[in-house]
């Protein structure tokens, strides 16, 4: 079943209240799926600097890192805990040099995403747990996506969890099935893009990440996801500076849109979206099958 929430401000005066009205609008969602949630935040930092967002059962593995990482790959590294999740800010260029060292000197941890801007808290429980846990409501942001899971494909875990990222600053949430993901996953495999869950989202992720890595825009790794892509589902992507929404070609699934001068949000139902800002003058409409929409900053 699943529920997503999306929110895409154009107005930069509600960035401080982003993860107060994602965390809010994901909680009204919590019976579409009480088995675990996760929200994506895209929040900028100082220029040059990337993130390294890492989950570990045991947050006592964090301890030491900042120090480590810092010799390992010969640049300052700031580390900030939240709960079993750790936000590392570090040189930009030195991203895929501190993930591969991350990986020896923390084996047991997973890294949840890497870019300039993207942070990924995901965890097992109801939405309002989760929020909590990782203070989501101070969260500060130019746009960001939840989602609340009904487990059916895979197991009851924290990497089962949405959101997804498979690239640098891209995340997906999905609500629905996929039936070839079996096989895209060895295509995957095949072009050297690694799945590491058994969660039919992650394919779907990765899949739009090697449409991208292969020259396509968003948009247009939508669009050809609709050919290669089986089954029913909604997407809600991110990038460092959109924001996409596609439907399969029969739309079982709910959803709803809203905009307004000052923002563009989803859900996967009308009552996500009823306490926002203006939204009695928004122009609210249920996309459409098969129709790739975006905004960019």
């Amino acid at each position: 079943m699943c529920g997503i929430v999306g929110l895409f401000l154009k107005d930069k005066s509600l960035e401080p209240r982003l993860g107060e009205m994602l965390t809010e609008m994901l909680i009204t969602m919590s019976d579409r799926g009480p088995d675990s949630a996760g929200i994506a935040v895209y929040a900028k930092g100082e220029d040059g600097q990337g993130k390294l967002t890492l989950q570990a059962a045991d947050p006592g593995v964090f301890a030491g890192l900042e120090d480590e990482l810092s010799a390992a790959i010969d640049a300052p590294v700031t580390v900030r805990i939240k709960d079993t999740h750790a936000v590392l800010t570090l040189p930009e260029d030195k991203l895929k040099e501190a993930r591969q060292a991350v990986k020896r000197l923390r084996p047991d941890t997973r890294v949840m995403s890497a870019g300039e801007i993207i942070e990924i808290y995901k965890e097992v429980g109801l939405p309002g747990d989760v929020a909590k846990r990782f203070d989501i409501p101070h969260l500060t942001g130019s746009h960001g996506i939840g989602h609340t899971r009904m487990a059916t494909e895979s197991a009851v875990t924290t990497l089962g969890a949405h959101p997804f990222s498979t690239g640098a600053d891209q995340c997906l949430v999905h609500n629905g099935s996929l039936s070839n993901h079996n096989s895209l996953r060895r295509k995957l495999a095949h072009e050297g893009v690694q799945v590491e869950t058994e969660n039919d989202t992650e394919v779907a992720a990765a899949y739009l990440t090697w449409k991208m890595q292969e020259g396509q825009s968003l948009g247009e790794a939508l669009e050809s996801g609709l050919n290669d892509l089986d089954g029913f589902y909604t997407f809600v992507v991110g990038t460092k500076d959109g924001f996409g929404v596609l439907r399969d070609p029969i739309a079982c699934k709910p959803a709803v849109m809203a905009e307004t001068d000052q923002y563009v949000a989803f859900g996967s139902e009308y009552r996500a979206l009823v306490n926002l800002p203006g939204i009695e003058d928004a122009r609210v409409w249920e996309p459409e099958p098969a129709t790739v929409y975006f905004w960019k900053h």
